[in-house]
């Protein structure tokens, strides 16, 4: 089928992104920009196995799970191309940097009740504004600050870190945040051209694949930076040799 075609979900309400919609299914829109979010599902849930098999603070359980959540609110909207999908996606991208920044900045906060209860408040404000006004590009803006407000903290950490193999997630981190991030603005910024190509790269379904494995590197980043100042004695190994994550070892009193 053609683009704004309507098919089982109806006509696209929402933004349209650089690929053919309804090509692989009726009930799919946008087929590659779906299932990219399955490998950032895959990690979430691997770091929650782990989170929770070795009693790390429940906040990186919660963590996980909201990344998982984040992947499958992109894969209902990119699969049905709806408003009130896109709000489902954009949404759990603010409260996930709202956690981000709790879970970032908390070790240092003197009122350790004040902060999460304002955090709490502007989520639940922001979703009830955003659920009677489109943002477009102020959205855009805002999930930036909140991106920029996480960047000092996590380089205070880098620094402080001397474990080569958690620097080594840190860098990760940030080769594939900027490796996504021209991903997306290719696929955004070109799409009159790509359209023209005999192959679309996808470059959007890339985005999804990078962001899953950036949130991964940076949940695992930070639950090694967070055991180390609990005196876990923690170490960055690999799963069959590929995939890091953070191995603890509590003190027999814990």
């Amino acid at each position: 089928m053609e683009d704004g075609i309507s098919s089982f979900w109806g006509p696209v309400t929402s933004i349209d992104w650089c690929e053919k919609n309804y090509v692989h299914s009726s009930y799919i829109a946008e087929f590659f920009n779906t299932v990219s979010n399955i490998p950032g599902i895959l990690l979430a849930l691997i770091g929650l196995v782990n989170a929770l098999r070795q009693r790390f603070e429940k906040r990186f359980s919660v963590l996980h799970i909201s990344n998982m959540i984040l992947a499958i609110g992109s894969m209902l909207y990119h699969a049905t191309l709806q408003h009130v999908t896109h709000q489902g996606d954009e949404t759990p991208r603010v409260w996930e940097m709202l956690l981000y920044i709790y879970i970032l900045h908390s070790p240092d906060w003197h009122y350790q009740s004040t902060m999460p209860t304002f955090l709490f408040l502007y989520g639940a404000a922001f979703a009830i504004l955003h659920s009677l006004v489109r943002f477009g590009i102020g959205f855009k803006i805002h999930y930036a600050i909140l991106c920029l407000l996480c960047i000092p903290r996590m380089y205070k950490y880098y620094i402080h870190t001397e474990d080569v193999a958690a620097k080594r997630l840190a860098k990760l981190y940030v080769a594939t945040i900027s490796l996504g991030s021209l991903c997306w603005l290719f696929d955004r910024l070109l799409c009159k051209n790509i359209t023209q190509w005999y192959i679309n790269p996808q470059g959007h379904a890339l985005w999804h694949v990078l962001l899953g494995f950036n949130s991964y590197f940076a949940n695992t980043f930070l639950m090694f930076c967070r055991a180390k100042q609990l005196g876990w004695n923690p170490k960055v190994v690999c799963f069959l040799g590929v995939l890091p994550y953070v191995k603890i070892q509590k003190p027999k009193t814990q």
